[in-house]
């Protein structure tokens, strides 16, 4: 009865009508009349009514300075001198303004122009009579008001503007963070990202923490604070973070780094505060930041240096609340970056983002699951080999993946086929790595002589080298901005060693040696291949340590937080640098020279081939130069990759195998009697 009583005291005072909210649209209208009483009072002066024969008798003894007359209104307003105002206006005439005046009801302007006359005749008065036709009043008062109403307009829509559109000044330091919860239907689930098995055990085990929480703290661990999503762009770290929306039964705020960034001082510091007040009402729940490096930036490294920089504060606020005195139980941070080696060190820390998932690019068994999903409502051919385009996609992200599924069924809805072809993933991956064909740009004779043995040249070397990568198509169609392209299916290995760089470099500069020995001239078409070499000899003398006059010395510097734009070596040593990728360089190509002069005639035969039709396939470089000697080792490797991943699924099949092995029987008994435990 207790209980009841204290509930039926609260509910009155609980349904009371609030009876004072504030609105910012009347700070607008006080405005407005503020402003139209200035325009009313300011500036004007004082007036008070007087009766003509009054008037008259004022007149007489020169107390008006000027008389104007309104001959429709038949009303004359006088102008009193400031010598005269305290005979008309008693007590503190300083309060009277500038100009006080008269108003008096005339019997008709001809009697004043007479009155005037009269005593400025006797008088000799000095006032100034005016005649005045009146206008419309209000439409004068509209018009003078017609800026002050425009400034007002466009200070309102400045006000939206910088407050994000809210329409509210206060709204600006509110958090634009999306909320997902269960109620919302996300169509995302863990099902829907392939591939990336690691990253997703780990984000699946957060998920597992906010459902069920004790199954972790009764043995005294704790629930990690953040996580840390690090990888290139598109391998699916956003997608990641929305499969986690869609499988968690906890409320999921979701918004960008960028949305913390304001115009205005400490909107983005109020801003983290708000994210992280609503957080902790919907606790326990996740908070997703997307692309955190815009606002996580190391503290002294920003543009301008040493101001009180708004993304500094911001940044403060955002490190004290994931990890300061107040408390965040039951609020799990998730945040996606690609850009890990500029945040700073604090964010970092453990009891704030306790783990990094790193996403990486996928392998061949991730691309074979991602291409898996991106196939499904896609209307492909038995001529489509899932794992014929995972090897032909080696270094692909997942958007990549996707990108690609989307263009091949553009180009065969273009073409007007019922199904999606091989052909046409080749094309959409021609597409997307070379550019759109240009079959309509101009070359002449000469010039198509000179790209084809160019292209040849890469891929003689490229076949007859054992660590080069493996040619797969090359082509003199113009793409993008190429005139001639060549596609390769690199190995997919961990570590490169100094002879598979170097083997590397040759091939690359095979181009510009095969248009110096058969054409006996060289051109631009070289350029992007000899910027390609330079930079991959410079890494290996200054990165690598693979020099022999400067053998086992690094000066690079991954945190990009140490040297600043000072070089970690002398004038002297750089001078080595230059001197040590020179000679790497001029012996690569000296290399190619030699090997393509040991195989003039294919070289030949191949450019021929390539000037007829010019597309040339592997089996068209293997019918000239014979059977790659090296393309076993290809193949050990992917056998290697898909026996490992075999091993695995078995693994895990087995351990599923072995949880459901015990269970427990229970025979019924009229009896009563306990029921017995079997194992199988």
């Amino acid at each position: 009865m207790e209980n009841k009583d204290n509930k039926s005291n609260k509910t009155p005072k609980e349904n009371k009508p609030r009876m004072f909210r504030f609105n910012i649209y009347w700070m607008y209208g006080f405005i407005i009349l503020m402003l139209i009483g200035l325009y009313v009072f300011s500036g004007s002066s004082v007036t008070k009514e007087l009766g003509w024969t009054e008037f008259q008798q004022l007149a007489q003894d020169n107390v008006f300075d000027k008389w104007v007359v309104s001959s429709k209104k038949n009303i004359l307003e006088a102008t009193v001198k400031q010598d005269k105002v305290s005979e008309i206006f008693k007590g503190d005439v300083s309060r009277l303004g500038e100009t006080p005046k008269v108003i008096v009801q005339i019997p008709s302007a001809d009697k004043v122009s007479d009155f005037y006359q009269e005593i400025k005749d006797e008088n000799h008065i000095d006032a100034e009579l005016s005649f005045r036709v009146d206008d419309d009043t209000f439409w004068n008062i509209f018009i003078t008001m017609v800026p002050f109403v425009f400034f007002i307009i466009l200070w309102i829509f400045l006000m939206r503007r910088m407050s994000g559109g809210a329409g509210n000044v206060f709204n600006a330091g509110k958090a634009k963070a999306r909320l997902f919860d269960k109620d919302n239907d996300s169509k995302v689930t863990f099902k829907d990202v392939a591939g990336l098995s690691e990253a997703k055990q780990e984000v699946e085990e957060i998920v597992s923490f906010l459902k069920d929480p004790n199954k972790y703290t009764e043995l005294g661990g704790k629930i990690p604070k953040g996580a840390l999503l690090v990888g290139p762009p598109g391998t699916g770290k956003t997608l990641l973070a929305k499969a986690v929306a869609g499988e968690a039964d906890v409320p999921f705020f979701s918004l960008s780094g960028s949305d913390f960034v304001e115009m205005f001082v400490g909107v983005g510091a109020s801003r983290v505060r708000d994210l992280f007040r609503q957080a902790k009402e919907k606790a326990p729940c996740i908070v997703f930041i997307d692309e955190i490096d815009a606002v996580g930036r190391a503290r002294g490294k920003n543009l301008n240096m040493n101001s009180n920089d708004e993304r500094e504060n911001t940044l403060n606020q955002l490190l004290t609340e994931m990890d300061g005195f107040g408390s965040n139980s039951g609020v799990i941070i998730l945040a996606a970056t690609n850009r890990a080696d500029v945040l700073d060190k604090a964010l970092l820390r453990a009891g704030r983002f306790d783990r990094q998932i790193h996403v990486e690019l996928p392998d061949l068994n991730e691309r074979k699951e991602i291409f898996g999903v991106h196939l499904r409502p896609i209307k492909i051919d038995e001529s489509v080999d899932v794992e014929f385009l995972a090897r032909q996609t080696p270094g692909f992200s997942g958007a990549d993946i996707a990108n690609v599924c989307n263009e091949a069924a553009l180009i065969a809805a273009r073409n007007g086929k019922k199904f999606v072809q091989k052909d046409d993933f080749m094309n959409a991956v021609d597409r997307i790595v070379g550019g759109l064909e240009k079959r309509s740009k101009i070359t002449t004779a000469d010039e198509r002589n000179s790209i084809a043995n160019h292209e040849a040249g890469h891929a003689t070397l490229s076949w007859l080298l054992e660590h080069a990568n493996p040619l797969v198509k090359v082509t003199i169609v113009p793409r993008g901005k190429a005139l001639g392209a060549a596609w390769y299916l690199p190995e997919e290995r961990q570590i490169t060693t100094r002879e598979q760089l170097l083997d590397e470099m040759c091939a690359t500069l095979g181009g510009r040696a095969a248009e110096e020995i058969f054409l006996k001239k060289i051109s631009t078409g070289a350029s992007n291949d000899l910027e390609r070499v330079t930079k991959q000899a410079y890494a290996m003398v200054i990165y690598f340590g693979m020099s022999e006059k400067l053998p086992n010395l690094n000066y690079y510097d991954s945190s990009g937080q140490d040297w600043g734009f000072t070089k970690p070596y002398s004038e002297q040593t750089a001078k080595l640098i230059d001197e040590e990728v020179q000679r790497i360089v001029s012996e690569q190509y000296e290399r190619a020279k030699k090997i393509l002069q040991e195989h003039a005639e294919g070289h030949h035969q191949l450019a021929q081939v390539l000037l007829k039709r010019e597309v040339i396939y592997t089996e068209d470089v293997e019918l000239i130069f014979g059977k790659r000697a090296w393309v076993s080792r290809t193949e050990e490797i992917l056998e290697q990759q898909e026996k490992f991943a075999q091993e695995e699924k078995e693994k895990q099949e087995a351990l599923v195998a072995d949880t459901k092995s015990v269970t427990i029987v229970t025979q019924p008994d009229d009896s009563m009697a306990a029921p017995s435990q079997e194992t199988k």
